[in-house]
């Protein structure tokens, strides 16, 4: 379940995705197969292969993407969450939710 984001900023993250651009939305999210985990970054992008090239740059793999409702995308969690948003100078996020 996801907590901490509006409407708003989901709507502009489907929009960025849909559009293949790399986007990034970070929300706070609960879920007991990852304990220790309280927020999750999804990076998302329509463009596949723009998608799995980031993802390699990044040292992901890419059997990691999700393909679901329609807005292909990564989920970031613990070290990884931290180490990529501080590459990708994503600050405003790294800020809000405390990474």
């Amino acid at each position: 379940m996801a907590f901490g984001i509006n409407r708003q900023e989901l709507h502009r993250w489907k929009l960025e995705v849909s559009s293949g651009q790399i986007a990034f939305l970070t929300h706070y999210w609960i879920d007991e197969r990852f304990p220790g985990c309280d927020t999750v970054t999804k990076v998302g992008c329509s463009d596949i292969e723009k998608l799995k090239t980031w993802g390699r740059s990044h040292e992901l793999d890419e059997h990691w993407i999700d393909y679901k409702d329609k807005y292909p995308h990564y989920d970031l969690f613990g070290e990884y969450q931290r180490e990529i948003l501080r590459k990708e100078a994503i600050w405003e996020q790294i800020k809000r939710f405390n990474l």
